[in-house]
């Protein structure tokens, strides 16, 4: 009886279509109704767009806890779609010229290089690298960056907002992304490394 509870955990454990999967996929593609709308001029709709895709990286982990669907793709799809997210947004908003060029380089280059080094220690090593603390506090910081910039009639001041996150979101990606080099090097050195 105690193997076949423990086969039924693993089967659903193992699911790819979950709601919290669902839900992080619905954050990547949130991404293109925003820039419609933000482009209309449709500000009160993008913003909105905006706080909904902020709710479904919010509710995605909670989700999945809640109703015991936690999986492996899960965990890769959720740090997936902050990163592309956070990419697209920073090249829409560079392209526009309301981010520096620097900050969006720099944001790409490190999630790209965070992504591969995901990849490598999956597929050589069998281990699911999983968010550390600096760089979830960095994806809000950018959150927070984002939100600056879209808020209608905003009643404070959008530019010093958008630029102390910006600036606090760079720090925190820099010494993140030194904290996930560390523990690539560690993988690598056959220690398995959960937190810092």
């Amino acid at each position: 009886m105690a193997e076949l509870s423990e086969s039924h955990a693993e089967q659903r454990t193992n699911k790819l279509f979950t709601f919290s999967n669902f839900l992080s996929v619905l954050r990547i593609l949130l991404v293109a109704p925003f820039i419609y709308f933000f482009e209309r001029d449709e500000k009160v709709i993008a913003f909105i767009i905006v706080l909904l895709a902020i709710s479904t990286d919010w509710f995605d982990g909670r989700v999945a806890r809640w109703t015991n669907t936690v999986s492996d793709m899960g965990k890769i799809l959720d740090p997936l779609a902050d990163k592309l997210c956070g990419a697209l947004m920073a090249m829409y908003f560079s392209w526009r010229g309301d981010v520096p060029i620097w900050f969006m380089v720099f944001l790409v280059t490190r999630d790209v290089t965070i992504f591969l080094g995901g990849v490598y220690a999956k597929h050589t090593r069998g281990i699911i690298t999983t968010a550390l603390p600096a760089g979830k506090w960095a994806v809000g910081f950018l959150a927070l960056m984002f939100v600056a910039l879209v808020f209608p009639n905003p009643p404070f001041d959008a530019v010093l907002l958008k630029d102390t996150c910006m600036w606090i979101a760079a720090v925190l990606l820099f010494v993140s992304f030194a904290q996930y080099t560390i523990r690539f090097v560690n993988i690598l050195q056959g220690k398995y490394v959960v937190n810092l």
